[in-house]
């Protein structure tokens, strides 16, 4: 009979203070408004800067899939002489596959890239061909792109030869520019959220100051004082992740789908990553981010209002 005693007081303990935090944050409008954006606008850059990063993150791995390289036949190259690099190519180490592409081939991929205006390409057929034959080359490993390149260089047929090594180091180099973007800007955002959400706190502990007096008179332990204002922290930074999640995942999703329509990424053959793919990850980070951010900002205030 005591024990459920003492469980009936504690979950009346735990709706008084839910419920005060809920209280408290419909009370100070203007200043929980001003918390809300601030907070909002934290979390969307940073909602910005990692899709940004998930993206290019996403672009290296299509492209290290691909492990290929391409082989441009000089011109004036005959058909034996083609067929002839092309055995040569095969029987590097290293070399998994090789598919010869011809001029027209080249001529109707494009084509096929440029989608409903294909007839910019219009003209080019048969001696008016401006691109060059190939040899598309997939390796078994990546990491030997260097040595396979060197040793079709030396082949007398080549014109020259075109591999993704560079256009992964250089994803990888802005993927890791990114991070460290994010993280400075995170980081301003989050005091300044702190610093405000803290202020509305200071505001509500100061219009209760005398209630506050009066609870540590009759003996309420400091937890019991603090944890309205806590938990009125940690609501706004509910709050403010669910506006960004949506703000963000709406913005997105629209984005995405122009881009994915666009002639630019049917040329340089590349997907995005969707929402929903990101939604777990994302929406994991902007709960732990908006919890943190409204607990501590909390927590600093009343340890410098609070004499408790």
């Amino acid at each position: 009979m005591i024990k459920k005693v003492g469980m009936i007081v504690k979950y009346n303990r735990l709706g008084y203070l839910i419920g005060e935090g809920f209280s408290n944050v419909f009370k100070n409008k203007k200043s929980t408004g001003a918390s809300l954006m601030i907070m909002c606008a934290t979390m969307i850059i940073f909602g910005i800067f990692l899709i940004l990063g998930e993206n290019i993150n996403h672009f290296v791995k299509e492209i290290e899939s691909a492990q290929g390289i391409q082989v441009f036949i000089k011109n004036e190259a005959t058909q034996e002489q083609i067929e002839e690099l092309g055995e040569k190519i095969r029987k590097i180490d290293g070399v998994s596959t090789i598919e010869y592409v011809s001029k027209e081939k080249a001529l109707d991929q494009m084509k096929e890239k440029f989608g409903d205006k294909k007839d910019l390409l219009e003209g080019y057929e048969g001696e008016n061909n401006i691109f060059t034959a190939s040899y598309v080359v997939t390796l078994t490993d990546l990491n030997q792109s260097k040595t396979v390149q060197d040793q079709i260089l030396t082949f007398d047929q080549v014109k020259k030869i075109t591999s993704k090594d560079e256009t992964v180091t250089t994803l990888i180099n802005l993927a890791n520019g990114i991070k460290i973007v994010t993280g400075v800007i995170l980081m301003l955002l989050i005091v300044i959220s702190i610093f405000i959400i803290a202020n509305t706190i200071k505001l509500t502990v100061h219009a209760r100051r005398k209630e506050i007096s009066i609870m540590k008179y009759v003996g309420a332990t400091n937890g019991f004082i603090r944890w309205p204002f806590i938990v009125e922290g940690m609501i706004i930074g509910i709050f403010a992740s669910i506006i960004s999640i949506v703000i963000v995942g709406v913005a997105y999703s629209f984005l995405a789908e122009q881009l994915v329509n666009s002639q630019f990424m049917q040329v340089i053959n590349m997907s995005l990553i969707s929402f929903a793919d990101m939604f777990n990850s994302i929406i994991f980070v902007y709960m732990l981010l908006g919890i943190g951010i409204g607990a501590l900002g909390s927590v600093i205030s009343m340890r410098k209002y609070l004499k408790v």
